[in-house]
């Protein structure tokens, strides 16, 4: 897994001509839970995969993590938003397949691969979470219930977990979607725009866990 580190400013001369894959994990103060994301990330996946943490301006330890970890890192000055850190991600990537995941260590590592593997047939595969109560508070499963719901009626979407913050892109399909979301309705903008442009989506579901550290919702 290829590692360096950087501030938004400096680029790489060059990237590793074999990574196929690149995982963006967008964090803002996730310094509890990084140690074991990147741990899961280095111990799972294949050598073609790299991972590139985009520290969102954390006033935590988050961006020291990454330095120490099996990672690449690209840092925002100041807090600019998910969506905006997500897009930052994407532009850094070296892989042609592009895989989104919430740094916070509440989704499976073991479900990219399985993501990736249906970007060969679709343009965007998404994360579709298995929400319990021991894996997420009443509240919140009522909110994405809700939400989901909601948009899928005002966007003519089919349902599905539309707030999923794991899914997988081809990095050419990210290019048309023409995102300009900031912070946490980055996700919500991207299932309306995929349907607008017409790429191919699927959904296969995965597991939740609770997530580590302190929630930003």
């Amino acid at each position: 897994m290829s590692i360096t580190t950087r501030t938004e400013s400096e680029r790489a001369p060059h990237e590793p001509a074999h990574i196929t894959t690149t995982v963006v994990l967008p964090a803002y103060n996730e310094a509890a839970a990084l140690p074991h994301v990147l741990k899961d990330l280095e111990e799972q996946l294949p050598d073609d995969y790299e991972v590139l943490v985009v520290d969102d301006g954390s006033t935590d330890e988050t961006a020291e993590v990454a330095e120490r970890g099996p990672c690449r890192l690209v840092r925002h000055r100041s807090n600019r938003g998910k969506g905006v850190a997500i897009r930052t991600g994407i532009a850094e990537a070296s892989g042609d397949y592009v895989v989104i995941m919430d740094a916070d260590a509440t989704y499976p590592v073991a479900a990219i691969e399985h993501l990736v593997e249906h970007l060969g047939e679709y343009d965007m595969v998404r994360g579709s979470r298995a929400s319990t109560s021991e894996n997420m508070p009443l509240v919140n499963r009522l909110g994405n219930w809700f939400f989901n719901k909601l948009f899928a009626i005002a966007h003519d979407l089919e349902s599905g977990d539309h707030l999923s913050g794991l899914y997988a892109l081809r990095r050419d399909a990210f290019r048309r979607l023409g995102l300009e979301a900031r912070g946490f309705d980055i996700e919500t903008e991207i299932g309306i725009k995929a349907r607008a442009r017409g790429l191919s989506v699927a959904e296969i579901p995965i597991d939740y866990m609770p997530r580590v550290g302190e929630k930003k919702l």
